[in-house]
């Protein structure tokens, strides 16, 4: 059966990545991978930053030791990309255009949650500091049992916290790396930045530019504004148990 298209349809959950889609700290990343290329004085090969975007930092770390025919270095250099990335994100740190606006907006009548790559720590910190974070009923990111995109294992359990299905939640993504991981997860995507070519958008449900897209806008208050009080998802409370926390 064809599904509905994205915009007359309403998710039971909407699960939010958070680099390049909610923070805009994809470009802390860039910087990141850079200095470590300046560290080896080596140059990426063409292709690189296509190929690093989205991944998990020990995965890119060990790119970049491969690509520097330095494989053994992986997790050191891992480790380094990390702390530059910390130490550039401290010091400027945005959300992406529209992302408070669809987290209020989507809050009124969904529960979310957030899947990322990143460390715990940083996509914490980045939501609690920007004030995104009580909206959320789970921050899921990879561990020993929860393998990082493109897995799908961040997305079914970001799923399973907002007590939803699968093929019932929303996944809002910016990188191939994490629309691969929702869509193994059978959750339905909306692609959110620059074009990314046919073969990524193909995989999306629908492909926008920015999150302030007008579309978007009406879609989630038409939702929202179609909910009872008692059907409504209030932002969970800042105070919940961290046993909520994926």
């Amino acid at each position: 059966m064809t599904p509905r298209p994205l915009l007359s349809w309403t998710p039971a959950a909407v699960v939010f990545d958070c680099d390049g889609t909610l923070m805009d700290t994809e470009r802390h990343w860039m910087d990141a991978r850079q200095r470590v290329f300046d560290d080896l004085a080596l140059t990426p090969t063409p292709g690189f930053a296509t190929r690093a975007k989205g991944l998990h930092y020990t995965q890119c770390g060990q790119l970049i030791a491969d690509e520097a025919a330095r494989s053994e270095q992986g997790q050191e250099l891992a480790g380094r990309l990390l702390q530059y990335f910390r130490n550039t994100v401290s010091e400027q740190l945005e959300t992406m255009p529209g992302a408070r606006e669809i987290v209020e907006a989507t809050a009124a009548f969904a529960p979310l949650a957030v899947a990322s790559n990143c460390p715990r720590e940083v996509v914490e910190s980045c939501l609690d500091a920007t004030g995104l974070l009580g909206h959320f009923r789970a921050v899921v990111v990879p561990d020993e049992q929860i393998r990082p995109k493109p897995d799908p294992d961040v997305y079914l359990t970001a799923a399973r916290y907002c007590e939803a299905a699968p093929a019932d939640t929303l996944a809002v993504e910016d990188t191939h790396c994490g629309i691969l991981a929702a869509k193994r997860a059978g959750l339905r995507i909306l692609g959110v930045g620059p074009w990314p070519g046919d073969e990524t958008a193909a995989l999306t449900d629908l492909w926008i530019d920015t999150l302030q897209d007008p579309r978007i806008r009406e879609w989630t208050a038409q939702q929202a504004a179609s909910r009872t009080p008692s059907q409504q998802h209030p932002p969970a409370p800042r105070s919940a148990s961290t046993s909520t926390r994926a």
